[in-house]
């Protein structure tokens, strides 16, 4: 039992490390538009996530590195948990 529990274990861990962020990564709009907004971001990796998860789900990432965010009012009023923007 222990045995077939471990097999388990790693097989999960294997697939989500490998196969899992495949399936996250955006479409080729998003991530051209998403490196362009985050070039000088002092955190890229977590705005590229952020923003990536923004664009798959209102299809549009505002033009620049920063603000314009009205060119796109759903990318605009997404919120985080704590009420701040969500998306960069």
């Amino acid at each position: 039992m222990k045995l077939s529990f471990a097999t388990l274990l790693l097989v999960t861990l294997f697939l989500t490390t490998f196969f899992i962020p495949a399936t996250i990564a955006g479409s080729d709009f998003c991530d051209s538009k998403c490196n362009v907004r985050c070039s000088k971001a002092g955190r890229q990796d977590r705005c590229l996530k952020y923003c990536g998860i923004c664009c798959e789900e209102c299809h549009c990432v505002p033009s620049g590195t920063y603000g314009h965010k009205d060119e796109c009012p759903c990318y605009r009023d997404k919120k985080n948990s704590k009420g701040g923007p969500k998306c960069p």
